[in-house]
């Protein structure tokens, strides 16, 4: 590094203090005031303690967490996360009553500068913030030019202002290998990481070479990197979540569920990794484990930034499944539960228009569980209106399949609360389209399924006249299709779906060519398909 040590003037800061203990409040204030901190802002928790963190400028925000509020200091670290409110630039720190793991974890998790315990002294506040204090200075200028997407620049400030002999080169490291990979050049990113780990095997510089290892499709690479960070460090939970996105990414979907549960047995009060778990362990056939999550998910969001009617769907859904193998007189009580299920999602959230869509496409799907037509057409009208009622409609197929969760596997932002029709406004990006369409063909390749259906779809989100991604759709689809009796009528439906969309498409004269020999296939039904692959996919 250029400096060693930092002179921290505390005289020139400005502090905010978000504490709703009053005694506590008083303290913090005081131990400040004898460090030298003239500028300070001492609040409780409430509706504008957001507004302060975003508009006003601190150098310092100290978080206090009391597990007996109503909403807790942790759930402010979360939400402050989940709306980018932590800057690297601002010095966080977290002070929690509750040392237990859970609590502890679900910080960390936000990523804070610090975690210290009550109570501690006035050395311990002043060495903690002197600490923080002391890095924030040292990369700055580093810090600004990565949030402001200039990869170049920090480049420059990595191989100037930095020595990689240095002691604690660890945080460099880390900055430059993701400047690099921003620029794609993945190769140098990782040598950088590779060189700093053999030195110490520091953890942090473990996860960000596994997770450019990921982006990179160097799976075995991730997946090893992440199995010996957790081994070493096994309440580094953000390890385990790389890992599931590995085993996810690869279609092993059993291991992705079982690394899961080991997460959220240590970090339980996780919104985000329950719903994943929740949606692994559906697409592994695991019911009652994914509606568990569901209902965790449900009752820790009723305080938390990631509250939705996403888990009151997905358990509504996991009902339906489960009523598959169940007699008469039991679906008629479970098609009960799941009505009122809907009606308390929709109760909860009366803004969520979209909600009415996909509360009456799941109704009809249940209907149809029943083998109650009448309904079926009825509950498929009603989503149908309710759409044409939207400002912006929705995909009322790929909606279906979405709240059918156990079927296709749709493209979705992990863990947020981000409808599935905002993935459709993603720039359309042809060179992009073709990128991902060929590696949806490697993944085909490989008899990775699933992982082949998500790279056709994303690559249809990046370029819909990408006419190639289009037939590559319908044909897994008709061959998922032949080859699984279970909801083969919905399969069938989408493959005349894709297939459909190719007709307002310009394709070239391969494209028509397999274009017919999917409609000729279609046509003449499921039983006549050849075994194995309708042929070569598209690249």
């Amino acid at each position: 590094m250029v400096k060693k040590d930092i002179s921290i003037d505390y005289s020139s800061k400005r502090v905010l203090l978000v504490e709703s203990s009053g005694n506590m409040r008083s303290t913090v204030v005081y131990m400040l005031r004898s460090m030298g901190v003239q500028n300070i802002k001492a609040i409780t928790i409430n509706s504008r303690v957001f507004v302060e963190m975003e508009e006003a400028h601190y150098d310092v925000i100290l978080l206090g967490h009391s597990n007996s509020e109503t909403i807790s200091g942790a759930q402010v670290l979360e939400e402050a996360c989940f709306r980018g409110v932590i800057k690297p630039t601002v010095a966080w720190l977290f002070m929690t009553g509750d040392a237990s793991q859970e609590v502890i974890l679900q910080a960390v998790d936000c990523n804070p500068d610090a975690v210290i315990s009550k109570p501690f002294s006035v050395d311990e506040l002043k060495r903690r913030l002197d600490l923080m204090l002391g890095q924030k200075m040292l990369f700055r200028p580093l810090q600004r030019a990565m949030d402001r997407e200039e990869w170049e620049e920090a480049l420059l400030i990595c191989d100037r202002d930095f020595d990689p002999q240095a002691e604690h080169y660890e945080r460099v490291a880390v900055i430059k290998a993701k400047a690099l990979a921003a620029l794609n050049q993945y190769h140098e990113a990782v040598e950088v990481l590779e060189e700093v780990y053999w030195r110490k095997q520091d953890r942090e510089v473990a996860l960000t070479w596994a997770s450019i290892s990921f982006e990179s499709e160097m799976y075995d690479v991730a997946r090893d990197l992440l199995l010996d960070l957790i081994q070493r460090h096994p309440l580094m939970i953000s390890a385990y979540d790389k890992l599931a996105e590995v085993y996810e990414r690869t279609g092993e979907i059993e291991a992705a569920v079982d690394v899961l549960q080991e997460a959220t047995a240590k970090s339980p009060l996780g919104v985000p990794r329950q719903m994943k778990l929740g949606k692994v362990a559906t697409l592994n056939h695991k019911y009652d484990l994914a509606g568990g999550a569901y209902q965790k998910s449900i009752v820790l969001g009723r305080s938390s930034c990631y509250r939705s009617a996403e888990p009151f769907l997905r358990l509504a859904n996991i009902r339906r499944l489960e009523m598959k193998g169940t007699d008469e007189r039991n679906r008629a009580s479970v098609t009960e539960s799941i009505h009122q299920l809907l009606s308390l999602a929709q109760s909860r959230f009366p803004r969520d228009l979209s909600l009415r869509v996909q509360s009456a496409l799941m109704k009809a799907e249940v209907a149809r569980v029943n083998s109650d037509n009448a309904a079926v057409r009825k509950h498929t009208l009603q989503a149908e209106q309710y759409n044409n009622n939207l400002e912006e409609p929705l995909d009322i197929e790929r909606e279906r399949l979405d709240v059918m969760g156990d079927q296709v596997p749709m493209l979705q932002q992990d863990g947020s609360s981000v409808p599935v029709d905002a993935m459709l406004q993603s720039t359309q990006d042809p060179a992009m389209s073709h990128k991902v369409n060929r590696q949806g063909v490697k993944q085909y390749l490989a008899g990775k399924l699933v992982q082949a259906i998500k790279h056709f779809t994303l690559a249809v989100d990046y370029d819909r006249n990408n006419g190639h991604a289009l037939l590559n759709l319908t044909q897994l689809f008709m061959e998922t299709a032949r080859d699984n009796e279970q909801n083969r009528a919905e399969r069938l439906k989408m493959a005349e779906h894709y297939l459909n969309l190719t007709a307002a498409v310009e394709l070239d004269a391969d494209a028509e060519d397999r274009a017919q020999a999917l409609e000729g296939y279609l046509g003449r039904g499921v039983e006549r398909m050849p075994q194995g692959s309708l042929g070569a996919l598209l690249r």
